[in-house]
């Protein structure tokens, strides 16, 4: 199994560049499915999704799980991110 973290902020670019967690990487939900940069993301890595409220991060969550994601958070909005995981 990968020891791989990666945090995902899965609001829209605008937001994201308001603020985000120094670690996160940026892939809005509307554009989740099929993004690029999921490419680069070993589907037994941890990854950490966050938004503005956990709705999106929820979504995107059931998203990932359906693509063969297995290590999946719902860090909920970056406050809890920044807690939780530094």
């Amino acid at each position: 199994m990968s020891q791989t973290q990666t945090i995902i902020d899965v609001r829209e670019p605008d937001e994201y560049a308001a603020g985000h967690h120094q670690d996160a990487i940026n892939i809005p939900l509307s554009t989740l499915p099929g993004n690029p940069k999921l490419n680069n993301i070993a589907k037994d890595s941890k990854i950490i999704l966050y938004c503005r409220s956990g709705s999106r991060s929820g979504m995107a969550q059931q998203i990932l799980s359906g693509q063969g994601y297995t290590s999946l958070t719902n860090g909920i909005n970056q406050n809890n991110v920044e807690k939780q995981f530094g």
